[in-house]
């Protein structure tokens, strides 16, 4: 056991990390009904990286988080100012044209590039097990800072994303906080792409706030379930990983799956409250 503790520690590590930034930032994509703006801006980032990888720099080096990075900012800005009041061509459909463009052009670019598939398969479930110290520590250090200014900006994120109408009347410059909000969400995406993968990365989104949404309503009491959630999915999935010889990215998001399955089953034994968020 002390040896599986020591090998899984700093990939352990990383995966609580991912959860405490991404379950937060899961409430607000689900309320904005923009569900696949987290694989949207996580294949645009591993687009940078891939761009970067063919101009001569290291796919996991400095020069690719900055290209990634770019373009996470670019797709950002995309995400922002084609969010309308009118909403004559829905939000999600700007996410999936995205989307699709990112990941043929990423395809495009790896079939010209030797061991393509194998960088393709890096990108989409990540490798967990190989993360380093100093990775996990300049993660949690550049997520605290955006947490921190989350929480200075809760008031117009949170008005925005349940009801932007409404935080338009109130006074709020909705395109400029959009923008705050997805450029942050982008800094946030562009470096656990590179650990975890676009596909985990996504889950660790998505998976946690819709189990939350579950059993209650109210902000606290959600994001405590989904830290929980994605704490114990993590635990379990690594272990699975370790113990049956599974990739680890692919192993973590199957017991998400089936820990999603296992509550809303739960759910039915359990009363649910409304569904409009507060935070309170």
């Amino acid at each position: 056991m002390p040896e599986i503790a020591e090998f899984l520690l700093w990939p352990a590590l990383a995966c609580l990390v991912i959860t405490g930034m991404h379950a937060y930032l899961g409430l607000h994509v689900v309320e904005r009904g923009v569900i696949f703006v987290d694989l949207a801006l996580a294949q645009v980032a591993a687009l940078g990286a891939i761009i970067a990888f063919l101009a001569g720099y290291g796919l996991h080096g400095g020069g690719a988080y900055a290209f990634s990075l770019a373009f996470t900012l670019i797709g950002a800005a995309i995400f922002a100012f084609t969010r309308t009041k009118k909403n004559h061509i829905p939000q999600e459909a700007i996410i999936g044209i995205v989307y699709a463009i990112s990941s043929a052009a990423a395809i495009l670019i790896m079939d010209r590039l030797p061991e393509g598939a194998e960088h393709i398969k890096h990108l989409l479930v990540g490798n967990l097990l190989a993360v380093r110290p100093h990775e996990v520590l300049k993660m949690a250090g550049l997520y605290a800072v955006i947490g921190f200014l989350h929480w200075l900006w809760r008031k117009p994120f949170l008005a925005i994303s349940t009801d932007p109408g409404e935080a338009a009347r109130l006074g709020y410059r909705v395109r400029l906080w959009d923008f705050l909000f997805y450029a942050t969400f982008g800094f946030v995406v562009t470096l656990s792409v590179a650990i975890a993968g676009v596909l985990l990365a996504f889950s660790y989104l998505i998976v946690p706030s819709v189990a939350a949404m579950f059993f209650c309503d109210r902000v606290p009491a959600r994001l405590a379930i989904g830290w929980s959630m994605g704490t114990i999915v993590s635990l379990v999935g690594m272990y699975a990983s370790y113990r049956f010889d599974l990739p680890t990215g692919a192993a973590v998001i199957c017991v998400f799956g089936a820990a999603l399955c296992f509550m809303a089953l739960f759910k039915r034994f359990v009363p649910v409250r409304g569904r409009r968020l507060s935070g309170e």
